[in-house]
């Protein structure tokens, strides 16, 4: 009789572990060569070529049980006007960047000089472009305007050309610096420096 007590509750037991087991993988999960998603078999073994690597999916992580796959999108950079970043330059943005009628520094003054104190400073500068380019002189990057011995003399010359030479006299110690000449038009800007320091007369 104890005996017979005793099968019975052996198997009693493992039929309580079997439900266990059951409750543990749950349906649609991809278990040990059982089904997966869909009912499709779960296969083992390489990638087929061009196939992209699966993600995991955090709804599809089980406690006791494989995880759930899924493919990850395609994600594409697009750049102002629904262009892929990367491409190439439209041929409009070619022609206007390097459009030959750019203005362009194309003579001036020696890049490094010196000026006595108490004399003329002066820098000269040549440019070319359609339309006409303005030439705009700047010091240690700021505008000249305020000076107060600062002139300009312009020259135009037929109808790209343009010339002009800026002078400061009688120059001082304060003189000193970084020049710049500064060409523009509607297509291109270009820039021509010069450097200078004042020395001492000597007799």
């Amino acid at each position: 009789m104890k005996s017979l007590s005793l099968r019975y509750g052996v198997i009693f037991f493992l039929l309580i572990i079997d439900s266990l087991d059951s409750a543990a993988v749950p349906k649609g999960s991809v278990g040990a060569g059982g089904r997966g998603v869909k009912g499709m078999r779960h296969k083992a073994g390489a990638r087929k070529a061009g196939e992209r690597r699966p993600v995991l999916s955090s709804a599809g992580i089980r406690a006791g049980a494989n995880t759930v796959v899924q493919e990850s999108p395609t994600l594409t950079a697009v750049g102002v006007g629904g262009h892929p970043l990367g491409s190439r330059k439209t041929e409009e943005s070619e022609s206007y960047y390097n459009n030959p009628n750019g203005a362009k520094v194309i003579d001036a003054s020696h890049f490094e000089s010196e000026y006595i104190l108490g004399r003329k400073l002066a820098f000269y500068c040549k440019a070319q472009g359609v339309p006409r380019p303005h030439i705009t002189w700047l010091k240690d990057g700021i505008e000249l305007y305020a000076h107060p011995f600062f002139q300009v003399h312009e020259y135009k010359v037929g109808k790209d050309l343009i010339k002009s030479k800026m002078e400061i006299d009688p120059a001082t110690q304060k003189d000193s610096g970084f020049y710049e000449c500064q060409a523009d038009n509607k297509y291109a800007i270009d820039k021509r420096g010069f450097r200078t320091d004042y020395t001492l007369d000597v007799y």
